[in-house]
């Protein structure tokens, strides 16, 4: 495919190839675009977003919605590369292609409500004869950097709620898979989308991502991938506007009174989703001793039973990685985590890019499978003593993005709401859950800022302070 730049389709000499990750053939290519790219992309997207900025809400909903219906039109297209360049099984891309129309509908929904308010001006000291009121305007120009993992979903949520905010968007996708977020461009511009309001460069992040996000012009950064890279973004980008959707290592709680039954299927679903590419997969399972050996017997055999494979025959659970050398990382990690006394349950073993389901006992948390985001299909278990223990356990960590405990015991569930620091608590389900109307976000090492079109329109507009003054 070409990509899409200063509102016309472009090739380049130098191509980056789009693979399969379950055998490595060849899908496509894209450009790999350089600094003169990036520059071009710049400075259309100022003329862009004084397009954007004169559009009414309606007219911005009018464009998110009917590329909401166009998708729908295009379903099993676009899961169906979805799971071609990312590994993801056919039957979890149809589900990512369902939450994108959404999160498109919900933006072209927050389009028209984007509002101010009325300030009580008269609350002020010797202040008569005023009247104030905020409004929302666009940033401008919307940088967003989506990762490989929900090549569609996650540009979403930063496509949409920047387009319906006003702004302009230059939009940089993960190299592995940029397939689909070049056919989301090809959606929108069939749904009416000025061409100058997006750009859509592949390449390299050194090249195109640290160029992109340093530059003044940008006045809003969305990010989503890890914290290393976030930190470095933060670094060169100044004073501007910051979303940092970055790593986690989920811990899941089980208390003596958890009903066994959710948490094997919680287990199962939150650990091993997109082979355990997620970042608020169930990394970290914490479960009480009482509990402990009961939940083992279950919990094992179903996790065995997961079926790895061809990622696009409907009856596979788990797909590979998205890189061999990732699956070679996770490898590692678990044979280090062996050789320091964990117990191997049920997985370990690798074939390429595809990793088997693993499950490790008697973890410690000085071994990288706990402290470190593993980003892969395996989830490292420990014993608690009580809920202090357990809670405990679960901050001990950077990171904080989401966090779930299984428990009937209403005091104990509150009292982990409340002190377990994560950005997202669910109680009686796993970490890995979602739904894109929510406030989504983390704390600490896990990111800046939230989203959901809601909540990421807020952070994609600017708020003006007007102050009428009648005597």
């Amino acid at each position: 495919m070409k990509f899409f730049l200063a509102g016309q389709w472009q090739d380049r000499y130098e191509k980056i190839e789009v693979t399969n990750p379950a055998n490595g053939m060849v899908i496509d290519t894209v450009p790999s675009a350089c600094a003169d790219d990036v520059e071009t992309a710049l400075s259309s997207a100022v003329s862009g977003s004084a397009l954007m900025a004169n559009l009414t809400g309606y007219e911005r909903f009018q464009i998110l919605r009917k590329a909401a219906d166009l998708m729908l039109q295009k379903r099993d297209q676009l899961a169906h590369t979805i799971s071609s360049e990312e590994g993801k099984t056919i039957n979890e891309a149809q589900v990512e292609v369902d939450r994108s129309v959404q999160i498109m509908e919900l933006s072209g929904e927050e389009a028209k409500r984007i509002t101010g308010e009325v300030l009580p001006l008269d609350g002020g000291m010797g202040v008569n004869g005023k009247l104030g009121f905020t409004l929302r305007v666009p940033c401008g120009v919307i940088a967003a950097i989506s990762p490989f993992n929900f090549p569609l979903s996650l540009v979403c949520h930063k496509v949409g709620p920047a387009l319906a905010g006003g702004n302009a968007v230059i939009l940089k996708p993960a190299s592995d898979t940029p397939l689909v977020a070049l056919m989301l461009v090809e959606i929108l511009l069939e749904a009416g989308l000025p061409p100058l309001a997006i750009s859509c460069v592949t390449g390299s992040g050194r090249v195109v991502g640290t160029v992109i996000c340093r530059d003044k012009r940008v006045r809003k950064i969305s990010f989503t991938g890890s914290y290393e890279v976030g930190e470095q973004i933060c670094s060169v980008a100044g004073i501007k506007r910051v979303t940092m959707e970055l790593g986690s290592n989920s811990p899941l709680i089980v208390l003596p009174d958890a009903d066994i039954d959710k948490v094997v299927a919680a287990v199962v679903q939150s650990g091993f989703g997109n082979a355990g590419q997620v970042c608020i997969s169930a990394q970290r399972l914490i479960v009480a001793g009482q509990i402990y050996d009961e939940l083992m017997n279950r919990l094992i055999p179903k996790i065995a039973a997961i079926q790895s494979g061809d990622q696009l025959l409907p009856q596979t659970d788990m797909g590979p990685m998205v890189r061999e050398a990732d699956a070679v990382r996770v490898e590692s990690w678990i044979k280090e985590a062996v050789s320091q006394g964990a117990e191997l349950a049920c997985g370990g073993q690798r074939d390429g890019a595809f990793m088997q389901p693993t499950l490790l006992l008697n973890t410690s948390p000085k071994m990288k499978v706990v402290k470190d985001e593993l980003f892969g299909p395996g989830v490292a278990v420990s014993k608690s003593a009580d809920i202090d223990d357990a809670i405990n356990m679960a901050n001990n960590t950077n990171y904080g993005l989401s966090a779930a405990v299984f428990t009937q015991d209403l005091d104990a569930a509150i009292r982990f709401a409340k002190e377990v620091h994560s950005g997202n608590i669910h109680i009686n389900s796993g970490p890995m859950w979602r739904t894109d109307l929510m406030p989504y976000g983390g704390l600490k090492d896990s990111g800046i800022g939230k989203e959901g079109p809601k909540y990421a329109i807020q952070e994609m507009t600017e708020l003006k302070t007007v102050v009428i003054h009648s005597s």
